[in-house]
C-alpha cells in the first residue's frame, strides 16, 4: 500500500520506540530526512559516552526513513554496516541519509551521524528490502499451495 509522505512521517512519530529513545524529526521530505537526538544520561555507556547501539539504532532509522520517503512503501533492514568514528558525551546528534542505489526490491542507503558542531561521529551503509503488497500476496499463494 502506497502511503503519502505525511502518513509515513506520522507513522514514525507515533512509534512508541521512536518517542521512548527521544528522536525528533527535523525535516521529512522525499529523499531528504533529518533527525535529531538529544543525548540523555540513560543513553551513555559505562565509559560515559553515547552507546554504540544508539548510533546503530539511529543510523538504521535514518536509512529506513530515507528509503520510505522515496519508495512510499514499508521496508526491512537486511544488512547494516557501521563505522564508529568519534565518541560523544552530550549535546545532541543529528542524522541524515542518502540513497546510493535503488532497485525494485532492494535499496542501499548511506547514513551519517554528526554532533552539534558538525563533527562526524559514525557512518553506515544499509541494505533494505522493500515490502510490497505484491510480495505479501505471492507469499500467501505459496503458503496455500504448501498446505
Amino acid at each position: 500500500m502506497v502511503s503519502t509522505i505525511n502518513e509515513i512521517k506520522e507513522s514514525f512519530e507515533s512509534s512508541a520506540f521512536f518517542s521512548h529513545i527521544g528522536f525528533e524529526i527535523i525535516s521529512f521530505e522525499e529523499g531528504s530526512v533529518k533527525l535529531k537526538l538529544p543525548i540523555k544520561r540513560q543513553l551513555l555507556n559505562a565509559n560515559e559516552t553515547l552507546h554504540g547501539g544508539v548510533h546503530a539504532t539511529m543510523l538504521d532509522l535514518i536509512m529506513g526513513m530515507t528509503t520510505r520517503s522515496v519508495t512510499k512503501t514499508r521496508c526491512t533492514t537486511i544488512n547494516l554496516n557501521i563505522n564508529y568514528l568519534a565518541p560523544t558525551t552530550g549535546g545532541a546528534i543529528f542524522a541524515s541519509g542518502k540513497i546510493l542505489r535503488q532497485g525494485y526490491r532492494i535499496v542501499t542507503v548511506e547514513g551519517e551521524l554528526a554532533d552539534d558542531e558538525g563533527r562526524l561521529l559514525a557512518k553506515g551503509v544499509g541494505t533494505f528490502k522493500l515490502i510490497r503488497d505484491r510480495d505479501k500476496k505471492e507469499k500467501r499463494e505459496i503458503y496455500k499451495t504448501q498446505i
